[in-house]
């Protein structure tokens, strides 16, 4: 799924920003010839961010400790591989892989990657009767002419969903609409259009190319950059004290002492006041956290002994009365040899979901392809599902603008602290925000400030 490239097709006037290949440095394994510094950094959170800083700043002779909450690295780059399939819980894609670091690293991983055709879908509304290729495209025509409407005429204190309505009264509740708006935008952003910024939704950027999925496994990519780190996993870190010359870090008890420290757990972290600082965080960084907004996406994987759906499909649409109600399915046996099903919960409904238990989201999800696939259809031999709002590990999927605010925060995100207290992570990342080549370069940025001090 084109989750940056739909949207950034449809405006104009935004230039593209090109990665340069000296970036990859930081993956290139060349120990013999580092020489210590006797500088330390305490990378806080084991994420693509985290790992990216401290693999570059290991490579230039600092003292690197990456402190991970979790049992592994990765941070929302899991994949459960409990059911023979393996299901990234959150990161899938590579969002436009033409110039985009993390194709590269990909490759050198042993990701394999396939390109996810987003032509290659049907969509059915509530009867079972498939929309025509002549209403799905003049409708997706006129929804990114929407998109654009409504970025001109939105003000930094109205949601998206205000000034759409106004806009478009009558496409405000039509069911095909509300598909587009949350398996498009929704998804894109991670955020409900309620609470969604009418004005800054879109202004990042994106690469070229069209999106690939990693089918063996996201985390091959982060288990890769952290071989050769000094990892100290099932550590959550609860303090940062920077008062003094060096800084002190408590985690699990123990304290730490560093030189620097690279914060990059995410958004919903520092939201949620997980780490307490001393001194507190500045005003002006206190209020880019409180104004930025964690958005919640859900997902569901559904296996069968037998496929029941067009297997030649790539994705299937479904336009429920619900907005963002288990209304996208990707279609996995594409490129496993598994007979699965993928779904997503977007907006305020993948919170919805959180609540619910499993057989109530099978349930749920087995009467939108039954009003397909008729009521024959078995139901699923396994199931997978995620919670991200309630993982205390993130508190979100990722990070987006919200009516009140601007993308100004995302760059506030990124300031650092007295020469000490750096943060990483794609909330820090306004070009590419929310994606997972924006937190890699954010540790990278990250390091290289490290490094020029």
């Amino acid at each position: 799924m084109q989750r940056r490239k739909f949207i950034k097709d449809t405006l104009t006037g935004l230039p593209l920003l090109f990665f340069t290949p000296t970036l990859l440095a930081s993956c290139r394994k060349d120990d013999e010839n580092i020489s210590p510094n006797g500088k330390t950094v305490v990378v806080t959170g084991g994420g693509i961010s985290g790992l990216a800083a401290a693999k570059k700043l290991n490579e230039k002779g600092f003292t690197v400790i990456v402190l991970e909450a979790q049992e592994k690295v990765g941070g929302r780059m899991r994949t459960d591989r409990s059911i023979g399939v393996a299901f990234d819980e959150g990161a899938s894609w590579i969002h436009g892989p033409n110039g985009n670091p993390i194709t590269n690293l990909a490759s050198q991983s042993g990701a394999n990657t396939f390109l996810t055709a987003d032509d290659s879908v049907k969509v059915f509304d509530t009867n079972g009767t498939p929309y025509s290729e002549s209403v799905l495209a003049n409708s997706e025509s006129q929804f990114n002419t929407a998109l654009n409407a409504v970025r001109n005429a939105g003000t930094q204190t109205q949601s998206f969903q205000t000034v759409f309505n106004s806009l478009y009264p009558t496409q405000a509740n039509d069911r095909l609409w509300k598909y587009m708006l949350s398996a498009f935008l929704e998804f894109n952003t991670g955020g409900d259009i309620s609470k969604l910024s009418s004005k800054f939704f879109d202004d990042d950027e994106a690469f070229n190319g069209e999106d690939v999925i990693i089918t063996n496994g996201y985390d091959k990519v982060t288990d890769f950059i952290a071989q050769g780190l000094d990892i100290r996993l099932n550590t959550r870190v609860t303090g940062i004290n920077y008062s003094n010359t060096k800084v002190n870090i408590t985690a699990n008890g123990s304290n730490i002492e560093a030189d620097y420290v690279v914060v990059s757990v995410p958004l919903g972290v520092l939201k949620n006041n997980a780490i307490t600082f001393t001194p507190a965080l500045p005003t002006h960084k206190i209020n880019a956290i409180t104004n930025t907004n964690m958005g919640n996406v859900n997902k569901f994987l559904l296996v069968w002994n037998t496929p029941f759906w067009d297997t030649n499909l790539q994705y299937i649409g479904y336009t429920p009365n619900t907005k963002g109600k288990f209304n996208y399915f990707l279609n996995i046996k594409k490129f496993t040899p598994s007979n699965g099903l993928m779904t997503f919960a977007f907006g305020d409904y993948a919170t919805v979901t959180e609540s619910m238990t499993n057989n109530q989201i099978i349930n749920e999800i087995m009467l939108n392809l039954k009003s397909i696939y008729g009521n024959s259809i078995p139901n699923p031999i396994n199931f997978l599902r995620t919670k991200w709002g309630q993982n205390i590990n993130s508190f979100g999927a990722y990070a987006y603008p919200t009516n009140g605010s601007t993308s100004a925060n995302f760059d506030t995100l990124a300031n650092e602290i007295n020469n000490k207290i750096f943060f990483a992570g794609e909330h820090t990342e306004r070009e590419y925000r929310g994606t997972v080549h924006g937190a890699y370069l954010s540790g990278i940025r990250e390091a290289d400030k490290i490094i020029n001090l």
